[in-house]
């Protein structure tokens, strides 16, 4: 994964944004069928997607024990009698991180130090999931996660500011964020595209996230009414693609909330490809935030290499 330096905020740039919305929504409409992936050419695409998802518990009930099962599932995320049917190199897959809140990070590391693989620990900060908290608060969150062992921050911007146009002030606290977050951490900032009201807000969000460093752009944190739907993320790929084209550095992007099946998944890869192009389709450009979606994919994948479907009653399900 790539840093993004950021750049000065430019005013003119974000007064300048329009968006098209039936355009949009025409091209989302289109897209799935844009490129039709059928029969077993889905299982490299199935599990591509597999080691692009941020395995994700956010539940105000996670203990050290669930959050610890999550770690694990992390490093074997397929169940064997799906790996016992791979290529040698598609049975090391893992996923491209566990996310969950401070308080479990630590419980995270503990899980993963017993493992010679390695994976990314996200941490969701800043007063996640309103970012209705002070600067300081949302700041001490940060650097709290990231003294606990978290690799990744996933930050919450303030919608408010977003709402009213306060642009500078926006991204003062996203460079603010940033900087808590230290040379070595990357930073996703989750836009909460639900709360923005227009496609417009969307894309300038996007742009100033990036001109203040982030790493990644993020649709949601799930607990939006309307979360990672694909016109949402075709603004937020031509933001990226704009950013890099004006300033020649690279940002992810990350779809959450909403995203439960393997039909979905294959939908975010193919805009992504459509999009972005080829670089987005790993994980150091593109990650998907689930919990429930890597039990379909193992479902799907079973169906695919066994022929029927599985029963839990002989495959562990």
């Amino acid at each position: 994964m790539s840093h993004n330096p950021g750049i000065p905020l430019d005013l003119g740039w974000i007064d300048s944004v329009r968006v098209n919305a039936s355009l949009v929504n025409e091209r989302a409409a289109a897209l799935p069928s844009s490129r039709v992936i059928r029969g077993r050419d889905r299982i490299p695409w199935l599990l591509r997607a597999v080691n692009c998802i941020d395995l994700t518990t956010l539940s105000g009930d996670d203990t050290p024990s669930n959050v610890s099962r999550l770690a694990n599932k992390a490093i074997h995320p397929l169940h064997k009698t799906i790996t016992d049917l791979l290529d040698d190199e598609e049975k090391e897959v893992t996923v491209a991180a566990v996310c969950v809140y401070p308080a479990r990070v630590e419980d995270v590391a503990k899980t993963l130090n017993r493992y010679s693989k390695r994976v990314p620990i996200a941490a969701v900060a800043t007063g996640f999931p309103t970012g209705q908290y002070s600067l300081k608060s949302r700041l001490e969150e940060i650097r709290f996660a990231v003294d606990a062992g978290a690799t990744e921050i996933d930050i919450v911007i303030n919608r408010t500011l977003a709402l009213r146009h306060e642009w500078e002030s926006l991204y003062e606290e996203v460079v603010a964020m940033k900087a808590a977050c230290g040379p070595k951490v990357h930073m996703k900032s989750i836009l909460a595209v639900g709360e923005l009201g227009t496609y417009a807000h969307v894309y300038q969000c996007s742009l100033i996230c990036m001109m203040a460093g982030s790493d990644f752009i993020k649709t949601s944190t799930g607990k939006e009414s309307v979360n990672a739907i694909l016109p949402v993320g075709i603004v937020m790929a031509r933001a990226i693609r704009d950013y890099h084209r004006k300033t020649g550095f690279i940002v992810g992007f990350k779809p959450a909330g909403g995203i439960r099946t393997s039909m979905d998944a294959l939908n975010w890869l193919i805009l992504m490809k459509e999009e972005l192009g080829n670089d987005w389709l790993s994980n150091k450009l593109f990650r998907i935030g689930a919990s429930g979606l890597l039990g379909d994919i193992e479902k799907t994948l079973f169906h695919m290499l066994k022929g029927y479907t599985p029963d839990v009653r002989d495959t562990g399900f």
